[in-house]
């Protein structure tokens, strides 16, 4: 399993990466939000510390819950109730206080995961929408029996709407989950492919707008 330690004391930091390591896993050491925020993706699991260089944990973890729902466990020096709750209430599955077992760390990292993969979307390769099928493992599309030719970029948007069918998706989860970034959520460069894409499928409504937020497959 990957994990995302993020962690600013290199004490702490290499202290889990090589407990980790020895364990099976293979972490990755973040010393700020900013570094989780572009480079989540990919991770099975993340640690995190409050006590953040460059922002709040708290507030790392609203913004990342925003685009990704990757199990998040906090470690932390916090022990009040009201950092507890809150960051519980802001997404993270799991909240322990340093310095915490080692043994009770691995176990709550296992939960969360299990819990999350049995919660997670479809796993079908194939999605159809009417007379439109996309082809998931093959990464092909047909309308209407004919095949489609979509750019890379264009699938990729096409991907993240259709294994949540029915769902609103946000623009930053779109800028996310297509371009890496965490941070955007107005582009020109989302609305060109979007635009390339509806026309491509020439299926008026089969993607709507959410107006102010994002969008969603589905008619």
């Amino acid at each position: 399993m990957q994990i995302a330690v993020v962690e600013d004391d290199d004490g702490v930091g290499d202290a889990l990466v090589e407990a980790l390591g020895t364990h099976g896993h293979q972490a990755v050491r973040m010393r700020r939000g900013s570094d989780l925020l572009l480079g989540h993706r990919g991770v099975d699991a993340v640690i995190l510390d409050l006590g953040l260089p460059d922002a709040d944990g708290l507030q790392v973890l609203r913004q990342l819950r925003a685009v990704s729902d990757v199990p998040v466990v906090i470690l932390t020096a916090r022990d009040d109730e009201r950092s507890v709750v809150r960051g519980l209430r802001g997404g993270a599955d799991d909240y322990l206080v340093k310095p915490a077992r080692l043994a009770e760390l691995l176990a709550r990292l296992d939960v969360v995961t299990q819990r999350r993969r049995a919660t997670g979307p479809s796993s079908a390769q194939t999605v159809t929408q009417g007379d439109v099928v996309v082809d998931l493992a093959a990464r092909e599309v047909e309308v209407g029996g004919a095949p489609v030719s979509l750019t890379a970029k264009e699938f990729e948007l096409l991907e993240v709407l259709v294994t949540r069918p029915g769902a609103a998706v946000s623009r930053q989860q779109l800028m996310d989950a297509v371009w890496g970034d965490a941070y955007v959520a107005i582009s020109r460069t989302l609305d060109v492919h979007m635009t390339g894409l509806r026309a491509k499928l020439g299926r008026p409504g089969l993607i709507s707008t959410i107006r102010g937020y994002g969008y969603r497959w589905g008619t």
